[in-house]
């Protein structure tokens, strides 16, 4: 596992902290984040007596999505990215296995956010049970911006948590919203002055109930989605590799990164 980028650790009742450790970068994704995250699920997987996890990031945020060094990539023609269409992890592949590797966990998973979830950050959010929010943290489904579509199982988890038009309004303009409005609008589940210490509390109080009931109800939960998130994966993977390079897409990124108004062709 990549230290420097992901710490787990667990304690004697079972509940597991994952921390995001990139703190200078916000905890940014770049490919050992993305390696790091993903390995964290593996262990967590194969851990004896696991009853829950909390999920956050050290420092100023959460996750601030993909960092400037991976979007220069994408700028110049996606380099880097590789084929994303075939199935690395179950339904998913490895972008994408750091969002729905959480819901795929037998446990719950609280995640707390603070600062900003944004693009793949806020993704990796959604793929918890439950996110607690601070009021003033800001959140986005930031990829038309990059000239991206939510890829990382997002379009699966939007789709399940609020409405088609809320769902579609977000993603089309990549808005920026408080926590208090991601709670008004079901992107999150409450907000909290101290959201890790509220995901604490909620996972050891998960913890202290019966551990066969817990993953019971959450493959019932699972099992009761109406997305068929194997289809839904699938799709993003096809138009997410159509995107990256494309003229507009690499002119989405530059601009981005220039501060300056686009030109699409």
């Amino acid at each position: 596992m990549d230290e420097q980028r992901v710490r787990v650790e667990v304690d004697a009742q079972g509940v597991a902290e994952v921390t995001l450790v990139r703190a200078d970068k916000m905890n940014a994704l770049d490919p050992a984040m993305f390696r790091a995250i993903n390995a964290a699920i593996d262990r967590l997987r194969g851990e004896s007596g696991l009853r829950a996890v909390v999920l956050h990031g050290e420092g100023r945020a959460f996750c601030a999505g993909l960092d400037k060094g991976s979007l220069q990539g994408l700028g110049e023609g996606g380099a880097g990215v590789g084929d994303i269409v075939p199935r690395t992890h179950g339904l998913a592949n490895a972008w994408q296995q750091v969002a729905w590797g959480w819901r795929e966990l037998p446990v719950p998973v609280v995640a707390a956010v603070h600062g900003v979830a944004f693009g793949g950050g806020l993704q990796i959010a959604l793929g918890a049970d439950i996110r607690c929010v601070h009021p003033e943290a800001r959140l986005s489904v930031m990829e038309v911006k990059w000239g991206l579509v939510p890829d990382m199982a997002g379009c699966v988890l939007l789709t399940e948590l609020v409405r088609a038009d809320v769902a579609r309004e977000l993603t089309f303009t990549g808005r920026v919203v408080s926590g208090t409005e991601a709670v008004s609008l079901g992107l999150a589940t409450r907000c909290s002055d101290d959201p890790l210490a509220d995901a604490r509390q909620l996972a050891r109080q998960i913890a202290g109930s019966s551990p066969d009931a817990i993953r019971a109800a959450k493959r019932l939960f699972n099992g009761a989605s109406p997305v068929d998130a194997g289809r839904v994966l699938m799709a993003e993977a096809f138009e997410q590799q159509r995107l990256i390079g494309a003229v507009n897409q690499r002119e989405a990124v530059m601009a981005g990164l220039e501060n300056r108004a686009a030109v699409f062709v």
